[in-house]
């Protein structure tokens, strides 16, 4: 066998373990996941989060906290986030989300770009978004792909891949905490 075959037969033989690697998480892998999250439920009334932002590298580039207040009408629901990052500049956001059929859900920002698509199963939310993200002056237009995780009636973990053009820029990660009524 020369080196160029082994070489490929190698390759062949460890390509499903590095595909495995890239491949994404499955939103039907958390259906039977609890406690069930109903977002309209979990984002009623005022949520505190706390989050940072790191880079490709790792670094952590942004620590922030965000007050936010959630109200529900119907299958309308009303999450007005108010950012504070660690070196004292503020954001808001205001997400207008509508529950569709089937646990999925719609939503708009004014810096969202279109519609954000996403889907509830068990303790678990997905969605896909492309953000107008301000950086130095200038506004890049990055996908996001959000993973929520309900971890009690309290407690819900949020972690986010930020890309550009599919290269990924790095990630966000969220602790939210619901304040008791």
């Amino acid at each position: 066998m020369t080196i160029n075959r082994r070489h490929i037969l190698a390759a062949a033989a460890a390509s499903p373990v590095l595909l495995a690697g890239c491949a994404s998480q499955n939103l039907e892998g958390y259906a039977s996941e609890k406690p069930v999250l109903d977002l309209a439920r979990y984002f009623n009334g005022t949520i505190d989060a706390h989050g940072i932002f790191q880079d490709r590298s790792g670094q952590i580039a942004r620590r922030f906290t965000v007050v936010m207040v959630c109200t529900w009408t119907g299958d309308q629901g009303v999450l007005d986030e108010a950012f504070t990052y660690s070196d004292g500049t503020t954001q808001r956001r205001v997400w207008r989300l509508t529950r569709l059929a089937d646990g999925r859900y719609t939503g708009t920002a004014d810096d969202v770009i279109g519609e954000a698509r996403g889907q509830t199963r068990g303790n678990a939310f997905q969605w896909n978004y492309t953000l107008a993200l301000p950086v130095g002056g200038s506004i890049y237009h990055v996908d996001m792909d959000d993973w929520m995780y309900l971890m009690d009636d309290r407690v819900m973990l949020n972690r986010a891949t930020m890309r550009k053009l599919g290269v990924r820029l790095g990630e966000v990660t969220l602790s939210f905490t619901r304040r008791a009524p």
